[in-house]
């Protein structure tokens, strides 16, 4: 048997029946021996005083892993929703006619059905997949870092620091991330059939990297030939200023609401549904317009240098103001079931890992 105590000289004591175990009394070590009992006390901690940070990291990677599985589950489910979405947002003319009501995305998946089969339902899925795993778990995993950080005590939990949590994880997680959304972006709304997609996907990182301004003597010109791997972070200022409301405001409903609901609901399965969907439905709301300013930055390829300002104004200028909600509706359909799956999956699965 093995005992511990708080003081701060540990104390381990082990049966051993029948015999007398022999050890050997180092400098650091006070040692006593009866027959059958063997009682050391070691003024040595240092080993032992780790164990506490090793047990939370080890908690972290298992937040991240269960985020990583939850990310994936929720995307596959909404990934036809997903390509319509894009299809509209960046205002495919093939698409563009559907976009604005339920019944167009309902249409707009017939037709995609028609043309390509299920796999044009899922084009553009497998970078999703590859984006959406470390996203989604490294977005899980920063949360319950800063949660700990910020808000070490259940007495310190502000709504402030659950948004500040939820908005720094999201951009950490989108840091990291980005070129594989590009990817995914640039791959989903393609229309051309192909044999695999990850020929597709292969081409697309190909043309991004090899992507030229039209305007030889422009500012971004001689940024990307400098820096050619910022072509795969076109839009980013966009992405972190829509995700910094979304994120923030997600993870802040979804860690308010079990305060207001009574007990004996909080491990309810469709409670916590209901929670999720209600945290992404706010989130989504708060931050569309800049997704639309994003989507239009990152497919617009090469043509000349985006900005937040001058994409937005040309949104407006071309749509007016309800440019800025295009596709909102399918992004309600497709964020509810998304947000309570990933948030419900990810609670569960670290209940389940622990």
């Amino acid at each position: 048997m093995e005992n511990f105590d708080s003081s701060p000289n540990r104390w381990f004591t082990f049966s051993k029946l029948g015999f007398t175990h022999p050890i050997s009394n180092k400098s650091n070590q006070s040692v006593s021996c009866q027959t059958g009992i063997i009682t050391i006390q070691s003024s040595n901690q240092s080993q032992f005083e780790n164990l506490p940070a090793i047990s939370k990291s080890h908690n972290h990677i298992k937040s991240g892993l269960a985020g990583g599985i939850a990310g994936c589950l929720a995307k596959t489910f909404v990934s036809p929703l997903d390509r319509v979405k894009i299809l509209f947002q960046t205002a495919n003319p093939r698409y563009s006619q559907y976009a604005g009501s339920v019944n167009g995305v309902f249409r707009a998946l017939v037709v995609i059905w028609n043309e390509s089969g299920p796999r044009g339902l899922l084009q553009g899925h497998s970078a999703t997949l590859l984006r959406i795993f470390p996203y989604a778990g490294i977005k899980f995993m920063s949360y319950d870092i800063l949660h700990e950080i910020l808000m070490p005590q259940k007495s310190q939990e502000t709504p402030s620091k659950r948004f500040l949590a939820g908005a720094l994880s999201g951009v950490m997680a989108v840091f990291v991330t980005y070129p594989l959304e590009i990817t995914r972006v640039r791959t989903a709304i393609e229309l051309r059939k192909s044999d695999s997609q990850y020929v597709r996907i292969r081409e697309v990182i190909k043309s991004i990297y090899l992507e030229h301004p039209s305007m030889p003597s422009s500012w971004d010109k001689n940024f990307f030939e400098r820096f050619p791997l910022a072509k795969f972070y076109r839009g980013f200022a966009a992405t972190i200023c829509g995700m910094i409301p979304y994120a923030g405001t997600s993870f802040l409903v979804w860690g308010t609401l079990p305060a207001w609901l009574p007990s004996s609901t909080k491990d309810n399965v469709l409670v916590n549904l209901l929670s999720g969907s209600l945290a992404g439905m706010m989130g989504q709301t708060v931050s569309y317009p800049l997704e639309i300013v994003r989507r239009k930055m990152q497919v617009g390829g090469p043509t000349t240098h985006q900005t937040i300002l001058n994409t937005t104004k040309m949104i407006y200028t071309t749509h007016g103001l309800k440019g800025f909600f295009v596709g909102l509706s399918i992004g309600y359909i497709k964020i509810i079931p998304m947000t309570a799956i990933s948030f419900v999956t990810w609670s569960k699965l670290k209940i389940r890992f622990e």
